[in-house]
């Protein structure tokens, strides 16, 4: 079983950085998708980026020229590393790793832009 654990969250005022990381430990098929997404109060879950095995990303718009996100395949592990950010940005953000047979999911992990 593969359990990914997030890391890196916390309070962070407006125009401030944070770096999230995600951990997958146990065995994940390959090729993969691993990504970030988010979910504030009241409103659906929603991508924020996600690269492949291959190192092709994709971010929402609202995050693009901010957040960056890559990975360390032989460490099973994806970064987010998140700048500029806004008090839009509040929400719980979560790691997601797929592939053809297999989706898994963190716990989730609380990003807050407060001042």
């Amino acid at each position: 079983q593969v359990q990914l654990v997030e890391s890196g969250g916390g309070l962070v005022q407006p125009g401030g950085s944070l770096r999230l990381s995600c951990a997958a430990s146990g065995r994940i098929f390959s090729p993969n998708t691993m990504g970030w997404y988010r979910q504030a109060p009241g409103k659906q879950r929603e991508l924020v980026a996600s690269i492949t095995t291959g190192i092709r990303t994709n971010y929402a718009d609202s995050v693009k020229g901010r957040f960056t996100i890559s990975r360390d395949n032989a460490k099973n592990t994806v970064y987010l590393q998140m700048h500029s950010l806004k008090p839009e940005d509040t929400a719980v953000y979560y790691c997601n790793t797929k592939s053809i047979y297999e989706d898994y999911w963190g716990q989730g992990i609380q990003v807050t832009v407060s001042s």
